[in-house]
């Protein structure tokens, strides 16, 4: 419950810095890059060891990889809105196509199923989801309130907001055996979004000292994370 209300409260907070805070985009693509170095982090020292040491068989890598490309496929339908894009407008004002309030779904969702196996509360996984919910809603945030659907925002807000518990619901009547193949696929959709966040973020291919820093903070954080969490 303590997990569910966290990933609830992660995504109110991101909405409400996005409703204030919106027009900062700089804001928005900083604390994505920050977000994108924790989930590196997080893949290399806690997703992929534990996606090989638990798993039953040796082609584990190719669930990595149908999860990088589930991610390319979900990406059509969201257009970017997880890296930061803010140019999904329609004719009707501010209101979120269905294919892309599909796609976050499904991507949320996914992300909740592992946290089902979690014993305890504060684990580097979850503060990896808690850190890229909050960026990503920042966007949603910013692209949805001040417009006209104001019932239909709170819904899409909602749903989201929903996701990743239904997923972590979800998991608790997988069979344990199955958690492996799914955190794999989980660590290749991080894989692929913090790899775009920081390929894209870098300008005419030029050394930029601040995305550079805020990439090592956020794997150092992380890192951090994986130690306490060892002990």
């Amino acid at each position: 419950m303590i997990i569910a209300l966290l990933l609830v409260l992660s995504v109110v907070i991101g909405i409400i810095l996005g409703k204030y805070f919106g027009s900062k985009q700089k804001l928005a693509k900083r604390l994505l890059i920050l977000s994108a170095g924790f989930l590196i982090g997080i893949c290399l020292t806690e997703v992929f060891p534990e996606v090989y040491q638990h798993s039953t068989t040796s082609n584990i890598g190719f669930y990595v990889i149908a999860g990088v490309l589930l991610q390319v496929f979900l990406e059509n339908l969201t257009k970017g809105f997880e890296h930061g894009h803010f140019h999904h407008h329609d004719d009707d004002g501010d209101i979120l196509p269905f294919a892309l309030l599909l796609g976050l779904f499904i991507h949320a969702f996914l992300e909740g199923i592992p946290l089902a196996e979690q014993k305890e509360i504060w684990t580097p996984y979850l503060l990896g989801i808690l850190c890229h919910n909050i960026p990503i809603s920042f966007v949603m945030g910013s692209f949805l309130f001040g417009g006209k659907a104001k019932g239909y925002n709170l819904l899409v807000v909602t749903l989201f907001a929903l996701a990743s518990p239904l997923g972590m619901y979800l998991g608790q009547y997988l069979q344990s055996d199955y958690q492996p193949y799914i955190l794999a696929v989980v660590g290749g959709i991080f894989l692929h979004i913090s790899s775009v966040i920081i390929f894209e973020s870098n300008k005419n291919h030029k050394m930029d000292w601040t995305k550079i820093s805020l990439v090592a903070l956020g794997v150092i954080l992380a890192s951090i994370g994986h130690l306490f969490h060892q002990h």
